[in-house]
């Protein structure tokens, strides 16, 4: 057969045809749930210093002199700066510092970058993860180790409902159109060629 002047060298000019999604499968593995919530506990430590500053800044300005001061505030503007957090990443470059750590990348579906719309949706249903435990340990009027027990369980319950998932997406990824892959090696190392 003859080799086509558009093609790289080796390759006839008939090609078999690859799907953009298929193909995307094919480079980027699905990470391993282990390694999704490692990304996420490193990610926690991360968030511990950005919201730290945010707070000492958020107390400072605001001139707060006891904690129950303007404590709806406060919290209102922490949920704020981690989603502004998340969302720039996530639309940017798919990934925050943890997920470069692991090696891992949001994308959509199809494989492309998250618009801020998706990212904000997706900022929005990750809160699922924790939020129905809260709000039945505080309806139940829960105190001590309980009030730490049921939220557990709900994220516990949260993590291994991505095993019905045939791609083993988070719940809150298959809602919002998005998915969690595995970034190769070779193209997180620093002056590597792309291939």
């Amino acid at each position: 057969m003859r080799q086509s002047a558009s093609s790289p060298p080796g390759c006839t000019a008939t090609r078999h045809k690859i799907s953009k999604e298929a193909a995307t499968l094919n480079i980027t593995a699905i990470p391993s749930l282990k390694r999704r919530l490692a990304s996420m506990v490193y990610e926690a430590m991360l968030l511990f210093g950005v919201l730290f500053i945010s707070g000492w800044l958020f107390s400072t300005l605001l001139q707060q002199r006891h904690a129950l001061y303007l404590r709806d505030a406060l919290q209102d503007w922490l949920f704020l700066v981690i989603g502004l957090y998340f969302v720039w990443f996530w639309t940017h470059s798919g990934q925050t510092l943890a997920m470069k750590t692991w090696r891992i990348r949001l994308e959509t579906r199809d494989g492309s970058a998250v618009g801020t719309k998706r990212a904000i949706g997706r900022y929005l249903l990750s809160w699922l993860w924790v939020l129905p435990g809260l709000a039945l340990a505080w309806a139940l009027g829960l105190k001590g180790w309980l009030l730490i027990l049921i939220p557990s369980v709900n994220i516990l319950l949260w993590a291994l409902a991505a095993y019905l998932d045939p791609q083993r997406q988070f719940l809150h990824d298959r809602i919002a159109g998005t998915r969690i892959v595995s970034v190769p090696e070779s193209s997180t190392k620093p002056g590597a060629k792309p291939s």
